[in-house]
């Protein structure tokens, strides 16, 4: 069952309700480190640094060192299974969500996009929560309930529910209008918003990229917060992608921006640069946004 707390508004901005330990971990980077940002870990092995190309722990030892130059700037580290899975790193993955968890007090969001049928589902549950530890994971919508249940059931886990990606072809089956009139991702923001959200423990994926889409999933669930990818080398625009998202809790999302910013062995540093510059140009919107709005 979730706990009493307190449930994200935005900067300084709270609502007592219940809320899961997840969401808690999130509010409490997002003060400490003064950040909305969440460092996406996508481990291409063909953009690795030369060094570490084909070394034995390579995929680890870039993202621990990715990790140990910017906890100090995100709320959050969102590792994509796919790019450990294919170089057969998933111990690495193990090791480094362990290290997350040892070393610093930011949570992990796994990114692996999982549903099927219940029976399956459970299995992908226990796999990201009880066998890689993380704090939260995304999740495909179009099986139903019934294939997200088990996920849910983890009340003190965050489970990212798809629902307007960033993607060009994002547009093809998510705007389809069904008999209602109404698109299929606004759909999927009603129900994650009014039926499926028992525990609290939603939150849903909506793109930087799409901010008319953005601000329309805002009106839709109110303050439950939004998972934004899309910024950073996908070229979604901040200002925009904040008066979008107003109104609520927010975690954004930048990846090869940040982890690729440099190149040879100094590249933490410059990740650490460009998560720097990332936060502070999230953080600037977000107050002239609110200037604007008392103005």
């Amino acid at each position: 069952m979730p706990r009493p707390g307190r449930r994200r508004l935005g900067h300084g901005q709270w609502l007592a309700r219940p809320v899961v330990e997840f969401l808690d971990s999130v509010a409490a980077a997002e003060t400490r480190n003064k950040s909305l940002l969440c460092v996406g870990l996508d481990p291409d092995p063909e953009r690795l640094p030369e060094h570490l190309r084909g070394a034995p722990d390579g995929v680890f030892q870039f993202c621990k060192e990715i990790v140990d130059a910017t906890h100090d700037l995100v709320l959050a580290f969102k590792p994509q299974i796919a790019y450990f899975a294919a170089q057969g790193a998933e111990g690495q993955l193990r090791r480094l969500i362990a290290h997350i968890h040892d070393t610093t007090q930011i949570p992990v969001i796994l990114d692996a996009k999982r549903a099927d049928i219940t029976s399956t589902s459970k299995m992908y549950a226990r796999e990201a929560f009880e066998i890689y530890g993380a704090d939260a994971l995304t999740v495909n919508p179009y099986f139903g309930l019934d294939s997200l249940q088990p996920f849910l059931d983890y009340a003190d886990k965050g489970i990212i529910i798809l629902c307007r990606t960033s993607n060009p072809g994002a547009a093809e089956l998510q705007n389809i209008m069904t008999e209602d009139g109404i698109p299929v991702f606004e759909v999927v923001a009603q129900k994650a918003a009014r039926e499926w959200n028992g525990n609290g423990n939603i939150l849903l994926v909506a793109g930087a990229t799409h901010p008319g889409e953005l601000a329309r999933i805002r009106q839709i669930v109110g303050p439950m917060t939004l998972l934004i990818p899309g910024i950073g080398a996908q070229g979604g625009d901040v200002r925009a992608m904040i008066e979008g998202a107003r109104g609520g809790g927010v975690i954004i999302s930048s990846s090869r921006a940040v982890i690729f910013a440099g190149s040879d062995k100094n590249f933490a540093d410059a990740a650490r640069q460009a998560a720097l510059a990332t936060r502070d140009a999230i953080n600037d919107a977000f107050h002239a946004v609110c200037n604007d709005i008392r103005a």
